[in-house]
């Protein structure tokens, strides 16, 4: 009885620490003007230690703790959305899909999907919540979403992989370490 709230008690509070400084990450995003991209990269990437350290319920929880905690406090409203729309939540589901995939051409093509469903739903989110005109994406002659969505897939994958090296290093170096009292 003891060791489970004990261990209840330390994911409790890793969990928090790591919503803590998810949400400095996406304060930061207010002074680091590359931050509305990048930022919630960072908050997101951060959910991965929760996820191995403690398991996907409490990265879930950590996610929304941090999602809610930055829709309040967070100034640039365009970076929640894209942590809440996509970055928060995908180091839970790209070790889902890691796991119950094997077919790596598969795995990528639901990775991509998600990341386009999640992109152009948090570009109509912007929109609507943040009250851009549409006429403001129009550069030239040329629909500027699309030049975005292209090049957002590159970088999506690049992401992807920075993440699982990341992941990895976690695991082989860290796992562990921070959580010593177990």
């Amino acid at each position: 009885m003891k060791r489970s709230v004990r261990k209840m008690t330390l994911n409790l509070t890793f969990s928090a620490v790591i919503a803590a400084l998810g949400v400095g990450v996406m304060l930061l995003s207010a002074v680091i003007p590359v931050g509305i991209y990048a930022l919630p990269c960072i908050a997101g990437a951060l959910i991965v230690s929760v996820l191995i350290e403690c398991g996907a319920q409490w990265a879930l929880a950590a996610f929304a703790v941090t999602s809610v905690l930055s829709l309040i406090f967070t100034y640039d409203k365009e970076a929640v959305i894209l942590f809440i729309a996509f970055f928060g939540y995908y180091p839970v589901l790209k070790e889902l899909l890691e796991n119950r995939l094997s077919r790596r051409a598969v795995r990528l093509a639901v990775k991509l999907v998600v990341f386009n469903l999640s992109a152009v739903a948090s570009f109509f989110a912007a929109m609507w919540l943040l009250s851009v005109p549409a006429e403001e994406y129009t550069l030239f002659g040329v629909y500027l979403p699309w030049v975005f969505l292209i090049a957002g897939n590159l970088l999506f994958l690049l992401y992807d992989r920075a993440l699982t090296v990341f992941t990895v290093f976690y695991r082989k170096r860290l796992h562990g370490k921070l959580l010593k009292l177990r």
